[in-house]
């Protein structure tokens, strides 16, 4: 579910009837691909980085990386349109995946034969994605430490610190649905 946004423009830290110690009330919003498409799909623009997504999220799965999840976070998951005046230029994403092996050198050629999955300038370029890998085979003490970085740098503005929400989603899901959908908004 994803709640409302604000009278910030943002997502909510955490949905205030709930409160902030409610585990079912709190950020990462858990989610599918297709409620999060058919929330953000209100432009052209976003249309267009939604449909990189979905295309980036086939190419991860493409590559053996199934079992995780994603958090969607950035200035697309705000009312940018209306506090900034511009639309987004991408969506910020952070892949939280277990590697599709267990050879360290043919994970090494995987990232190697994929930059654009991996590289986030690459990623953006080719997918409208701002897009960041944490591997869950690292050991524990570093997946922490990584996962504290990530939801630091998501549940804050950049620019003004405003304590704010973000989404979640697992890499496998009904993606199909979510471009058939987009297919559908694009040709109305």
């Amino acid at each position: 579910m994803i709640p409302e946004l604000n009278q910030s423009g943002v997502l909510p830290p955490f949905i205030p009837e709930k409160g902030p110690t409610d585990p079912a009330g709190m950020a990462p919003y858990r989610t599918t691909i297709t409620e999060f498409v058919v929330r953000y799909s209100q432009s052209p623009e976003r249309i267009t980085i939604l449909k990189g997504l979905l295309e980036y999220r086939r190419k991860l799965r493409e590559t053996g990386i199934t079992q995780g999840f994603q958090w969607l976070d950035g200035s697309f998951v705000e009312n940018v349109e209306l506090t900034r005046g511009r639309p987004p230029a991408d969506v910020d994403l952070v892949t939280f995946a277990f590697r599709p092996t267990s050879s360290i050198d043919e994970w090494k050629n995987l990232v190697r034969s994929n930059t654009e999955l991996f590289l986030p300038d690459e990623s953006k370029e080719k997918y409208f994605c701002d897009a960041y890998f944490v591997d869950l085979n690292l050991h524990p003490i570093h997946i922490v430490s990584n996962t504290r970085y990530w939801f630091g740098l998501f549940s804050h503005q950049r620019e003004s610190y405003l304590w704010k929400g973000m989404i979640e989603v697992p890499i496998q899901c009904n993606d199909d649905k979510a471009m058939q959908f987009l297919e559908e908004v694009s040709n109305a």
